[in-house]
């Protein structure tokens, strides 16, 4: 299963070790600046109101306890309300505009993370799993939803109440002040000590919750496969060993993060108690009102709060970075194929001819195994040409150059005469039509999947398509007909009726270039028969690749081209490789060997 630290390896700009990474979200705060800075108002405006709760303390101990008077009780507390109902309004917005903001900008960088990643170029996904990659999209970006909506706003109140109450301090008792200020040191070392550790464990932490749903997710997409080899006793044993580690190293984060907060918590109340000691003695000798000791208390007590809320935010701060961390690591990857600065846009023009000189091509997986080694080739406009050779002779290759998936290290690929570099990948792309062996359906209706070959096509055309494809009746029986759920992958579909849909699809996109991998060779007769007349309507008036797994389907195809171990052996037509290429020969007999030579030739 791919680890989610392969992910660290297509990207080593990502090294940074601190809450510097945080920045990153800047670009994606900055649209909403007017909210945040209404935000920041409401929460200057909270924290002023919340200061001058103190000053009603003084009073009510002073002028309303100490004189015994009833009247100033009365207004003291009349005060504490007025300011109590005020802090309530501004911590509304604060909370809201906060909130709303966190929301947006969290949505923003899943749409910014999904638009990156589909621009990628495939190999890209050999060495990085979808299971890390849709935990970041999904699980990273909900945790940043939360810090920004919440933990980060805390942080900041916290911050302002910590300094305005430190202020008040001073002006309230500078003796006392200084023996809270002394903790301070104490406070901010475990923070700082322990912050490093959290965000280790918070990265470790996420990485293993990707495992976790990536291991899930292969085990419910091949769920079949594990049923049918009684392997369920095996994978919940290996999913669970997934999970105890996940928890393992969620439980040492926690430790730590519990370790910051009581080591903080035991840390500033005993610089209180030492204040209560020293302020209670001077209270005593009259040397302090009562109502100063009060309000110092309350201001002693929210630095205290403040600073206990900084260290349990800065847990979650340490979790942002590593998510923050993680999403930027993957925006910041650059994708190998890209578009040329000045592209060539095909055109009517072009012949829908396809030619191969002298390519050479590793994939970034194997570098030193060529998979296609000083090939030429030519595939002429309007005619078939066929691909046959063993399991790994570098066939399905072709197809991934030729759509600029990769480009080759040595060589060109052309398209019309033109080298496919001097397009854009997109509209390269959209002369061709690819149907697979196991065809790629949305867990959508039929309109939707049929239509993914071009978005702008009228249900009728739609239609049109499946009756050229074959698919028109089977279509109609369905329970809503086009207006079906196909289930996730097709899965409520046989695969001759999935192979129908592929094909349909490829005839509304109505391109100049067909890509075949040999979509009959996985189906019973009947299916094949139905999907081979639909491949027939297909293939009129285009050039056509096609990739053959059962020889039969291509014996009268213009060209044969066939390939071994990356390299072309042969090319003819099946009358010519028959008596001149021995590889072509072993293929045929070993196909057909309870046939006899005449039935082949007459087949």
């Amino acid at each position: 299963m791919q680890s989610a630290s392969n992910l660290e390896s297509d990207n080593p700009q990502v090294t940074k070790k601190n809450l510097g990474i945080l920045f990153e979200l800047l670009k994606f705060i900055k649209p909403y600046r007017v909210k945040v800075g209404a935000a920041l108002v409401a929460l200057i405006f909270t924290a002023s109101l919340t200061l001058t709760v103190g000053h009603g303390v003084r009073i009510l101990i002073d002028q309303g306890f100490a004189q015994q008077s009833t009247s100033e009780l009365g207004s003291a507390i009349g005060f504490i309300l007025i300011v109590t109902v005020l802090i309530s309004i501004g911590t509304f917005f604060r909370f809201y505009l906060v909130s709303s903001v966190g929301e947006r900008v969290s949505a923003d960088i899943r749409l910014a993370v999904f638009n990156h990643i589909v621009t990628l170029h495939p190999s890209y996904f050999e060495t990085n799993g979808s299971g890390d990659i849709m935990s970041r999209i999904t699980t990273d970006t909900t945790l940043l939803q939360s810090i920004i909506g919440s933990s980060f706003s805390m942080a900041m109140r916290s911050a302002l109440m910590c300094v305005g109450a430190i202020i008040m301090l001073f002006a309230t008792n500078i003796k006392l002040t200084l023996i809270v200020l002394a903790s301070v040191p104490f406070v901010l070392v475990p923070i700082l000590f322990y912050g490093r550790r959290v965000r280790a464990l918070s990265r470790q932490s996420q990485d293993s919750m990707a495992d976790v749903g990536s291991y899930a997710g292969e085990a419910i997409e091949h769920i079949k496969t594990v049923q049918s080899y009684s392997r369920e006793a095996e994978e919940k044993s290996h999913f669970s060993q997934e999970v105890e580690k996940a928890y393992d190293i969620g439980r040492k984060r926690v430790k730590q993060r519990a370790i910051l907060i009581s080591g903080v918590i035991v840390i500033v109340f005993s610089a209180i108690s030492g204040m209560l000691w020293v302020g209670g003695s001077d209270v005593i000798n009259g040397t302090m009102s009562a109502g100063d000791l009060g309000a110092f208390v309350f201001y002693a007590i929210m630095v205290a709060s403040s600073l206990a809320t900084i260290s349990e935010v800065m847990g979650e701060l340490q979790r942002a970075a590593g998510a923050t961390e993680r999403l930027v690591e993957i925006l910041q990857v650059k994708s190998a194929i890209v578009a040329p600065n000045v592209s060539t846009r095909p055109s009517s023009t072009l012949t829908a001819e396809v030619s191969f000189n002298d390519v050479t091509f590793h994939y970034p997986s194997r570098p030193d195994t060529p998979a296609l080694e000083q090939l030429t080739l030519q595939a002429e406009e309007g005619k078939v040409l066929a691909l046959v050779g063993p399991s790994g002779a570098g066939k399905s290759t072709l197809f991934e150059l030729l759509q600029r998936f990769y480009d080759p290290q040595q060589g060109a690929v052309t398209y019309g005469g033109v080298d496919v570099r001097n397009f854009a990948p997109s509209e390269l792309r959209e002369q061709m039509a690819l149907v697979p062996q196991q065809p790629a359906l949305f867990s959508n209706d039929v309109f939707y999947n049929i239509r993914y070959g071009n978005p702008d096509a009228t249900d009728e055309q739609v239609i049109e398509a499946a009756k050229k494809a074959h698919a028109h009746d089977f279509i109609m029986k369905l329970p809503e007909g086009y207006q079906s759920f196909l289930g996730e992958r097709g899965v409520r579909l046989s695969g001759g009726q999935r192979q129908r849909i592929a094909i349909a699809r490829a005839i509304l996109k109505d391109p100049s270039i067909l890509l075949l991998d040999e979509a009959t060779s996985a189906l019973d007769s009947e299916s094949e028969h139905h999907v081979q007349q639909a491949l027939d309507e297909l293939m009129r008036n285009r050039t056509t690749i096609i990739i053959a797994h059962r020889l039969s389907t291509i014996q009268h195809a213009d060209k044969i081209a066939v390939f071994d171990h990356g390299k072309l052996v042969d090319v003819g037509n099946h009358q010519q490789l028959m008596g001149s290429c021995e590889l072509y020969q072993r293929l045929v007999e070993l196909q057909f060997k309870h046939l006899n030579g005449e039935q082949i030739v007459a087949s």
